[in-house]
């Protein structure tokens, strides 16, 4: 008998549902990371959809925590107001709240479940950074494979419709085979990072093989635009750019990477969410996805396009490979494209182009 994709509460269990297209009017979701930079974006996305929306960050300080709370003060959640494991109001949306709440915080993480009733949960927050993870690995422990446990776990024992989670294109390591295919074995990571991104993945298919929770992970590719990330490539080289300082290129320039824009990736994820996987596929209520432009760049001709974008020459410095970096990242987003009819559109000059007039709106302040 084949499993069906339904999770089942400890009691009063429902009938299964088939999977498939759904509607998600009226639905509550969760959002995890959402002072992070995906997660930002995908909440603002969610609240303009109308849907009822819980916001979930620790709000560390891995990088520079005003960018984070900038982030939040854009969805209406006030500094001052924040205290840890409380639900605040957004002094802007009303069908949006958020709470400071670690993921490894187990007891409050399932007092959060049982209170709200999630229909749909998107868990975007983890500890980032490829070289980050190897000078803080324990790091990397705590808050993507423990806090992801608790999340599976909370989303066994209530009944949630779809979990949807942030996987990343690290988990093909320096794999030559392009474009990187979700058929592609991923066994080799060279990242502490990557491995907890494949553990999620297995972890994953565990539940919902186990407990018929539907899961969708997937794996995202250099994603970039407004509000992104301090220690990406492009807040990076647009700093150095304009504080007249040399960019770092890493193996002497001989990276490619395959740059998504944010907005393309928000899609992604939403139409991601409204098919859930269903006892059709070979996994019954398990899948991974590409999201990726599927057009790698040259790291130069990258660095080109922001010079023109910032209108301004960078100063270069070249360095060897980096431990942990791959030299290419290549989607191939075919599954994305027939299960979802999506596939990323963005051009890295529209997109660059954006992501310099809020940079320099944002240096400025």
């Amino acid at each position: 008998m084949k499993n069906q994709c339904i999770t089942t509460p400890r009691t009063s269990p429902l009938p299964p549902f088939k999977g498939g297209i759904e509607n998600l009017n009226n639905m509550k979701i969760l959002v995890t990371g959402t002072a992070g930079f995906i997660g930002f974006h995908l909440a603002e996305r969610l609240i303009a959809d109308g849907h009822e929306t819980i916001g979930l960050d620790n709000i560390n300080d891995y990088y520079d925590v005003r960018l984070k709370y900038a982030r939040l003060q854009k969805t209406g959640i006030e500094r001052q107001k924040i205290d840890y494991g409380k639900i605040i109001p957004s002094a802007v949306f009303t069908n949006y709240r958020f709470i400071k709440l670690n993921l490894e915080d187990r007891p409050r993480l399932e007092t959060l479940f049982a209170e709200e009733h999630f229909d749909y949960v998107i868990n975007l927050a983890a500890q980032a950074g490829v070289r980050y993870s190897i000078e803080n690995p324990h790091t990397y422990i705590d808050s993507n494979i423990v806090g992801f446990m608790n999340i599976l776990e909370c989303c066994r024992h209530n009944v949630i419709k779809h979990l949807v989670y942030a996987s990343s294109s690290s988990v093909y390591g320096n794999s030559d085979h392009v474009p990187f295919s979700e058929n592609d074995r991923v066994d080799y990571p060279i990242s502490l990072y990557a491995a907890s991104k494949k553990a999620n993945e297995l972890m994953a298919h565990t539940y919902s093989h186990l407990f018929n929770v539907p899961t969708t992970g997937l794996r995202f590719f250099t994603v970039y635009g407004p509000y992104g990330r301090p220690d990406m490539a492009p807040m990076l080289f647009a700093k150095a750019i304009t504080g007249g300082k040399p960019v770092k290129v890493f193996n002497h320039g001989d990276l490619s990477r395959d740059f998504t824009y944010i907005d393309d990736i928000i899609e992604g994820v939403v139409r991601a969410m409204n098919h859930i996987p269903n006892e059709n596929n070979i996994h019954p209520c398990y899948r991974i996805f590409n999201i990726g432009h599927s057009q790698p760049v040259h790291l130069m001709d990258f660095i080109h396009t922001m010079e023109v974008a910032m209108g301004k020459k960078a100063m270069l410095e070249m360095y060897p490979m980096q431990p942990g970096d791959v030299k290419t990242t290549y989607a191939d987003t075919t599954n994305l494209e027939h299960a979802v009819d999506y596939k990323p559109t963005t051009g890295l000059r529209e997109g660059i182009e954006k992501f310099a007039e809020w940079y320099k709106q944002w240096n400025e302040k």
